[in-house]
């Protein structure tokens, strides 16, 4: 039987940007500034050298998008490079907030290690890829590792080579579907990964609401992840399965709320109570 573990410490809420940023730096800071007022700990943003994820025939398809007609364009649009991340990294600075980001290829996992964040990323999409793990283990800083389109042989082999590299992880329940059913989120996979791998264990949701979030948070999540938005009608993939600032407002007022609720286990018949025991109480 699986247990919920009673959280130890403060849920680490995780506002991911990713590519919702548009290429545009002034909404990369408006995202930043959403995050930190809501109360997050941390951004993230994807980076990719789309010359290596991509084939040449697929940079070559024609796709429609703000930045032109083929998929090439749309896909350099999305991009930061060194200027737009060296901003960003000075910003997040400014407002007291972390940010990290998920490297979609060796290149750019190479890119981000000159920021030195308190964490790495590895997207579901990389999870299957040993040579990545193996680099990003290979600098022994925290890393979450989503879950998504894996079956347990590959969270094995991840793990394996995240142990043998003594490198922490925190493993991601996902479900890389968006946006995601709440249906379909299955939440209670994060007790599974907790009794199987021994580790903390969190959750990274692609739902258009908060509820399954909030229900990872009561089973004691280590992590929570959520994409966040200005506004989900915006041009992108990843807009619909985004928070805008209310429903991040929201999230993070009921994790912080049930952290607070969940208390200490220790009961207690204190002053407050007796006052009332003395009221409503009949003594011979």
């Amino acid at each position: 039987m699986h247990t919920v573990q009673r959280p130890n410490s403060k849920c680490t809420l995780i506002a991911e940007i990713g590519i919702n940023h548009n290429g545009d730096i002034k909404i990369a800071k408006q995202l930043i500034d959403m995050a930190k007022n809501n109360g997050c700990d941390y951004v993230k943003f994807q980076k990719r050298d789309i010359n290596v994820v991509y084939s040449p025939d697929v940079l070559s398809q024609l796709r429609e998008s703000p930045w032109g007609t083929t998929q090439r364009q749309q896909k350099e649009g999305l991009e930061f490079g060194l200027k737009q991340y060296q901003e960003i990294d000075r910003y997040c600075k400014e407002k007291g907030l972390g940010w990290f980001a998920s490297a979609w290829d060796l290149n750019s996992q190479e890119f981000l290690r000159q920021f030195d964040c308190a964490h790495n990323k590895i997207a579901s999409a990389m999870i299957t890829y040993p040579k990545f793990l193996e680099a990003v283990a290979s600098e022994k800083r925290h890393t979450y590792i989503s879950t998504g389109m894996s079956t347990y042989e590959d969270i094995d082999r991840a793990v394996g080579i995240f142990e043998k590299k003594n490198c922490k992880y925190t493993l991601l329940h996902t479900v890389s579907t968006y946006p995601c059913k709440e249906e379909e989120t299955n939440i209670s996979v994060m007790l599974e990964l907790r009794s199987r791998y021994k580790c903390p264990v969190g959750y990274s949701g692609h739902e258009a609401g908060v509820l399954p979030s909030m229900l990872a948070a009561s089973l004691g999540a280590d992590a929570i992840e959520r994409h966040i938005t200005l506004d989900r009608a915006m041009y992108g993939s990843d807009q619909a399965a985004s928070l805008e600032s209310r429903g991040l407002e929201i999230l993070v007022k009921y994790v912080r709320g049930m952290e607070a609720a969940y208390g200490n286990g220790v009961k207690v018949f204190g002053d407050a109570e007796r006052g009332v025991a003395k009221k409503l109480r009949y003594f011979e």
